[in-house]
């Protein structure tokens, strides 16, 4: 029986950008991109970061793992992966959050283009479907994307002492969802 695509990632091929699952042959691709995208956001773009090959032996760990507890979504640009995110459950460290949006990066050239908007609103429909109804990120506190998550509905998470760290959270991502309104996310 073949499972049928959610409506929020069908295809439409008048669109430049598609929203799809992550798929095994993507890893050298991804890999590529998690190391140009984590370099552009935590690095200035300037070179550093974790190499490829590093990249590419997590991704690959990732995709060994057919337990089911992941997903990702990424956004081909006519062959070429552009951004990407990936949902796993949350240990538990942060009570009351179940979801834990593990990754979410887009390469600069295609950022306030409403990419990232369809991969959060995909990622909080995908939780809610596998029964998880909050999601927090673990970010960087100085990172100017913060205003994005805000902008979702995200609430800051402190320590215990009152620091913000950088993580956020949705604690209903019904409501989430809502801001996301209906639109297709192709």
């Amino acid at each position: 029986m073949r499972r049928r695509r959610p409506s929020y990632l069908d295809e439409d091929t008048t669109m430049a950008y598609q929203l799809r699952e992550a798929l095994e042959a993507d890893i050298p691709a991804l890999a590529k991109l998690h190391v140009e995208t984590f370099s552009e956001t935590h690095r200035g773009g300037r070179p550093g970061g974790p190499s490829y090959e590093l990249r590419q032996r997590q991704w690959r760990e990732v995709f060994d793992r057919q337990d089911g507890s992941w997903f990702c979504y990424v956004v081909d640009h006519r062959g070429e992966l552009v951004g990407f995110a990936k949902g796993i459950p949350h240990d538990g460290g942060v009570p009351g959050y179940a979801g834990e949006l593990n990754k979410i990066y887009l390469l600069q050239r295609v950022q306030r283009q409403g990419l990232g908007r369809r991969l959060l609103c995909a990622m909080a429909r995908r939780f809610i479907e596998r029964g998880t109804t909050s999601m927090l990120l673990f970010g960087d506190a100085a990172n100017p994307s913060n205003g994005f998550y805000e902008a979702f509905g995200a609430v800051r998470l402190y320590s215990d002492t009152g620091e913000f760290h950088g993580g956020y959270g949705w604690p209903d991502l019904g409501a989430l969802v809502a801001r996301c309104g209906r639109q297709r996310v192709t």
